[in-house]
């Protein structure tokens, strides 16, 4: 990955809407190798899609908690039957495991505390493995979807 192909990433980082025409335009290259470096970075797996971002605020989804889940086992068969779960309920926005007590991270979005209790005790109670549910609210995002530095 050359500076050109960063460059291009950085521009589609901040505006993932561009044609080929206006990305050309921004760093500097004609149509056909901007699209050819384009199409090899999709290929290569950096740039792994486009997508709208919501507001999850103007959507209503205005409660956000971070759910840290402690596994009552670490077989591969447990984690697993957890980790397909997580992926099965829509308000989970983020799953990470991680080193250490507690094992996940969860970053669970909703439209207000009534909703957050009824995902929590409906369908994080119930994932497979969990021994124990610890959460806490999100007061306010200071950064978030920030582009990666390049």
């Amino acid at each position: 990955m050359d500076a050109l192909d960063k460059r291009i990433l950085a521009e589609l980082q901040q505006d993932g809407r561009l044609t080929v025409t206006e990305l050309a335009e921004r760093i500097g290259l004609s149509v056909s190798p901007c699209h050819r470096r384009l199409r090899a970075l999709e290929q290569a797996g950096a740039i792994n899609g486009y997508r709208a971002h919501l507001d999850a605020k103007t959507l209503g989804l205005t409660f956000e908690a971070l759910v840290f889940v402690t596994m009552n086992g670490a077989d591969r068969s447990t984690l697993d039957a957890f980790e397909q779960a997580v992926t099965a309920v829509p308000h989970i926005q983020q799953a990470q495991r991680l080193f250490g007590d507690p094992d996940y991270l969860l970053r669970v979005l909703t439209r207000d505390l009534p909703a957050f209790q009824e995902v929590y005790d409906g369908r994080l109670a119930a994932l497979p493995g969990v021994q124990r549910l610890r959460s806490t609210l999100v007061m306010k995002t200071i950064a978030e979807n920030r582009p990666l530095h390049l």
